[in-house]
């Protein structure tokens, strides 16, 4: 086929209308989506009925790391401080020391039934040794699991912030591939450079654009989206230019910005969740595009093995040793082990031995794709299944407040204020977002020059200005006054009349 400029857009139109279709229905069948998507690719591939011929595997790999730009800052603005804080040291030690025993555990395994090298058996160990943040939260929020405790927020805090650790796993031991004579304390030193700058610059960066969003004054609220993605993109480049871990950095400013307060945040978590399901469609389809099904059947039964060894003996080697110095219990670590879904990254991941061009570089990206097919189709579709037969899963009488009754429960305001702010008022000339207004209260309307108005972040308050504010406790609407630099003291209810 001639590809033009017209047929190319047509084709990837039509790519895209079938993914969103068969995405939309898949879950009626028990089907992960992700796993359609990259079959999809497939098809369309040049061994099956689409005939497109697509062997790039660095292009593979750009568009690998632009997309999981966008999944993983997704996540990280979707994710609520205040629920992953009792349970951060749990995500980082899944993160790094789960992530490490996994990658040597089924390193090992793989130098007893090939014949693979120590180092090229660690290179694939490495490459499918974290769970993919794509997978686990598409999965999890489509299923719309209700787990008990803290698991959820330990799974997605494990999933956004182990890809840097495979990351450097995986350029140490390609190292190792091609060079044997590498020192292992480069490789030590690497990892720590990769995750302290990784770790720092995407703290700072994510200070840096609250700054910006919040000063930077822009004519279209349209912009805005735009605004933060080349912030997310300056965070990625700048932090591997000094050394550091993008992925790590991306993730951490997201989260970061995530529980901020910002100008039009909710446009921008929206458009960024919006462009996160494009660029998992976009992934899958490409690394499907990718793979030559005639070069996967030869290794299959190799495949099996090691997918099989991942999920039941790596995996919870890994997450038992994490979580032995924790208070979970046993049927929690079960489940935890078993979320263990390879995606995307792993596949990103293994292009990078393609472009090295070390001997097995075929053999190990069409074993990590066909590990990465049977994890999703095995455990993707059983989640539901084994949290309710562990008994992790909220039972259904709490389930069933959900979402409208839950969310209403939680964000209800039963205390109403009013203030009217006089012209040498602190908060006078003030945008609502620099104010530092408390999470458990809002202004939910404001009355101006006789109209009413429903603030933004954005919206600067005038001398004059009734604010309607309201909240869950009068403590709350003490802290909403300090905040706009008025004294505390009776709450009263609202008069519009006047």
């Amino acid at each position: 086929m001639n590809f033009t400029t017209e047929n190319s857009l047509f084709i990837g139109a039509i790519l895209l209308l079938i993914s969103i279709l068969v995405g939309k229905t898949s879950f009626k069948f028990g089907i992960p989506t992700l796993l359609l998507f990259l079959i999809i690719g497939m098809l369309a591939g040049s061994e099956a009925i689409g005939g497109i011929y697509f062997d790039d595997a660095r292009t593979a790999q750009f568009i690998g790391i632009v997309s999981l730009c966008f999944i993983l800052f997704s996540g990280g603005m979707d994710t609520d401080w205040q629920a992953i804080r009792p349970i951060v040291w749990h995500g980082v030690s899944l993160s790094t020391i789960g992530v490490l025993l996994t990658a040597v555990s089924v390193g090992l395994f793989v130098t007893q039934i090939t014949d693979f090298t120590l180092y090229e058996g660690l290179l694939l160990g490495a490459v499918v040794s974290s769970t993919d943040a794509a997978a686990v939260f598409s999965i999890l929020r489509s299923k719309n699991l209700a787990l008990k405790g803290n698991l959820r927020p330990i799974l997605e805090m494990e999933s956004g912030s182990n890809d840097p650790m495979a990351y450097v796993l995986t350029l140490a031991f390609l190292g190792m591939v091609t060079n044997p004579n590498t020192d292992l304390f480069s490789v030590i030193v690497m990892l720590l450079q990769q995750m302290i700058f990784g770790g720092i610059s995407g703290l700072l960066l994510g200070r840096f654009s609250k700054f910006i969003i919040n000063r930077i004054r822009l004519d279209f609220e349209g912009l805005y989206p735009a605004l933060v993605m080349a912030l997310m993109f300056l965070t990625f480049s700048a932090t591997d230019l000094i050394g550091g871990n993008g992925f790590l950095a991306v993730y951490l400013c997201a989260v970061y910005l995530g529980n901020q307060d910002f100008i039009h945040k909710n446009t921008i978590i929206k458009t960024f969740d919006g462009l996160a399901w494009l660029m998992q469609i976009v992934l899958f389809l490409t690394l499907g595009l990718l793979v030559y099904p005639s070069q996967i059947v030869p290794i299959m039964g190799t495949g099996l093995l090691i997918a099989l060894f991942l999920m039941f003996v790596a995996r919870p080697i890994g997450v038992m040793a994490a979580l032995i110095f924790f208070r979970l219990n046993l049927r929690k670590r079960i489940y935890i082990s078993w979320v263990g879904l390879r995606g995307a990254v792993p596949i990103v991941f293994a292009t990078y031995p393609l472009l090295a061009g070390i001997d097995k570089a075929n053999m190990i990206f069409n074993l990590v794709f066909f590990i990465t097919l049977t994890s999703v189709l095995i455990q993707g579709s059983s989640l539901s299944l084994v949290a309710a037969w562990l008994g992790v899963v909220l039972p259904e009488k709490v389930k069933a407040r959900s979402p409208l009754n839950l969310f209403l429960s939680e964000t209800a305001k039963t205390i109403i204020d009013e203030v009217v702010l006089a012209a040498d008022d602190f908060a006078v000339g003030k945008k609502i977002v620099d104010l530092e207004f408390p999470r458990a209260a809002i202004i939910a309307m404001i009355k101006r020059n006789g109209q009413f108005i429903i603030p933004k972040g954005s919206t600067q308050l005038q001398a004059g200005d009734k604010l309607i504010i309201l909240s869950d406790t009068v403590e709350n609407i003490d802290k909403a006054h300090r905040s706009l630099g008025l004294a505390t003291g009776a709450v009263r209810l609202p008069d519009f009349s006047s």
